[in-house]
């Protein structure tokens, strides 16, 4: 198989939002995805090619490397087995829990996952935070799961500031972008799921993702890697 589908190109899917790893700014594709796939670019020789995946259910995002429409997704993207059973992933490059934000006006006391009880958990479609609320409703740690596709995140933040919903799971550093402009809302604590990050590719395209391995490692020896993550996630270790 060739190293990419359009020769010259890297056609990259991302989910929108996903601040801080995929947004729009002024119309123009942003976030430490998209900084750290043109910094893979420059080292490959190709040109970025970002596409947008809009489909309800995040982990669709992936037909479009079975189907060859393209070459690799970077979407904050947590390697789990289910996913690696259809793709491939590269090394990890990133690791995050899961954080639950509240409705600080509504449950001021909210320190722990005890304080939960009663309220009703918001999920985006494919999102790994289904694994963490599905465990907190078997445990009766939470009354209810709410799902929401995945494009709809504002309509679950806005529920929540409405108290609709009691809380949002979501990967830490994308719920803590998410709330900032919301008074209202704050990220009261993380789940420790100790999620690794990772490229998805085509299970058949071995050349593609050694390639973008060596990127990688050239990356984080030269401290591009190191800047790209200052700019995007400044509380990183």
């Amino acid at each position: 198989m060739a190293l990419t589908l359009h020769p010259g190109d890297l056609i990259v899917a991302s989910a929108y939002p996903d601040p801080p790893f995929d947004l729009m700014e002024n119309g123009s594709a942003s976030g430490f995805d998209i900084e750290l796939m043109r910094a893979i670019c420059a080292q490959l020789k190709l040109s970025l090619q970002p596409v947008p995946y809009s489909g309800d259910d995040f982990n669709r995002i992936f037909d479009g490397l079975t189907k060859r429409t393209c070459d690799a997704v970077i979407s904050g993207t947590t390697i789990t087995p289910e996913r690696s059973a259809i793709v491939q992933f590269s090394q990890p490059y990133l690791e995050f829990n899961q954080g639950i934000a509240v409705n600080r006006q509504r449950t001021p006391n909210v320190s722990s996952v005890a304080g939960l009880r009663r309220l009703t958990a918001g999920i985006q479609s494919g999102n790994t935070s289904d694994l963490v609320a599905r465990r907190l409703l078997a445990e009766a740690a939470i009354r209810d799961i709410k799902y929401y596709p995945y494009h709809g995140i504002a309509s679950a933040l806005d529920d929540l500031e409405a108290g609709t919903i009691g809380l949002i799971i979501k990967l830490f550093p994308v719920i803590s972008w998410l709330v900032k402009d919301r008074p209202a809302l704050s990220v009261a604590m993380q789940v420790p799921t100790h999620e690794k990050l990772g490229i998805a590719f085509a299970k058949e395209n071995d050349e593609l993702r050694e390639a973008v391995n060596a990127a990688l490692d050239t990356l984080h020896g030269n401290g591009e890697f190191a800047r790209i993550q200052a700019r995007w996630f400044p509380a990183a270790p």
